[in-house]
């Protein structure tokens, strides 16, 4: 697996970068067969003075990417928001793969 952690407007400090590869554990645990993983955290400056941390993700998966993005006043829970959307993905891969394989099986055995 190909993990690449990139800051765009800010830098990536080692404390950010064992958090979301923690965070990322959680995914993997789902879901081993994970090919590349790209995280990209940003800082956006909007016109109402507002900071706005961003983080997002692809991954590539055997057949299939999956996309997610999360904004929010610290990066941290934008962190947290986007793994969240990103589990709930793999997991619904996951069950497809699964679900396929295990529906072709049992209509042979009937």
């Amino acid at each position: 697996m190909n993990l690449t952690i990139s800051g765009h407007h800010l830098d990536v400090t080692p404390a950010l970068r064992n958090y979301v590869t923690s965070k990322l554990d959680r995914i993997t645990r789902h879901f081993d067969q994970l090919v590349d993983i790209k995280v990209l955290l940003s800082v956006e400056k909007q016109k109402e003075k507002e900071r706005r941390q961003r983080a997002e993700c692809n991954i590539h998966v055997k057949g299939n990417d999956l996309f997610a993005e999360s904004t929010h006043a610290d990066l941290y829970a934008a962190v947290d928001e986007l793994m969240d959307k990103l589990d709930r993905q793999v997991v619904r891969h996951k069950d497809r793969l699964q679900s396929h394989h295990g529906a072709a099986a049992k209509h042979l055995l009937q």
